[in-house]
């Protein structure tokens, strides 16, 4: 493989963990992500207005009641995600990263995702499950970007790479009827992942990977969004449907189009 060492270290990381951390390569792309989100919430929270946005994310339970939190998540993603520059600031948060472990044509899923989970609050639960159980495509990596630090509890976890070889194993067993039986098998080899503000996670959505209640003090802001080669199969979630191409190159444009010469 022509991969300098770096890509090659790279991509063996991500071979053997299923995922990899790292820090932002565009801080002024990730700033400008948080403040869209930020100014989101002084406008529905005009209270706030002058409180710094760590503080803001982080403390978000005091001033948004559990009940309330789906309506104003959704309001938050269906405005992110209309601003003109956010998927391409969310891009350029970790191009290299995505184009050396996925590829330098690429498709983005259509909608990035937001997760907000409060203190003690089960309403955010996400139980264990791998993306491809349910029809999506393995070709693809997960973006996984923390608007505040994300540790223990606060954050997600997965099943390493190098652990992946239980599931199988564990899908035999006759006595396995729930997610939840699933993850009491997996528990002990999972990772919590720690990532701090500007830092970002891409992993294998092929893996078991979920969240718990969030046991800590602080509130869980994080965005998900998916990506994979233009070329690769699609599965369930379809090209113009849930993804577009963003870094279609000339020589696939032109190969798209061509069509042979008639023949007389």
């Amino acid at each position: 493989m022509f991969l300098s060492k770096k890509e090659k270290k790279l991509n063996q990381e991500y071979l053997r963990n299923g995922f990899v951390i790292h820090n932002i390569e565009n801080i002024k792309s990730l700033d400008q992500i948080r403040d869209i989100v930020i100014n989101i919430i002084k406008k529905n929270l005009p209270n706030l207005k002058n409180e710094k946005s760590e503080k803001i994310l982080n403390n978000i339970h005091n001033f948004v009641e559990s009940k309330k939190l789906n309506n104003f998540r959704l309001e938050i993603i269906n405005k992110i995600n209309s601003n003109q520059n956010f998927r391409k600031n969310y891009f350029e948060i970790s191009k290299n990263l995505i184009e050396t472990i996925v590829g330098n044509e690429l498709a983005m899923q259509l909608r990035v995702g937001l997760s907000v989970q409060l203190p003690k609050d089960s309403s955010s639960l996400l139980s264990v499950h791998a993306d491809t159980w349910t029809g999506v495509s393995p070709y693809e990596s997960v973006v996984w970007l923390p608007l505040v630090n994300c540790y223990k509890t606060k954050s997600m976890y997965i099943l390493p790479a190098y652990k992946a070889f239980k599931i199988s194993k564990i899908f035999k067993e006759k006595n396995i009827r729930s997610s939840e039986d699933i993850y009491k098998k997996i528990k002990k080899d999972v990772v919590w992942l720690k990532v701090n503000y500007g830092q970002v996670v891409i992993f294998d959505h092929s893996l078991p990977h979920g969240n718990v209640i969030n046991n800590e003090k602080e509130t869980r802001w994080s965005m998900n969004c998916r990506f994979k080669s233009i070329f690769t199969p699609y599965a369930e979630k379809k090209i113009g449907e849930y993804y577009e191409p963003i870094t279609l190159r000339a020589a696939s444009k032109r190969g798209i189009t061509y069509k042979y010469p008639d023949e007389k």
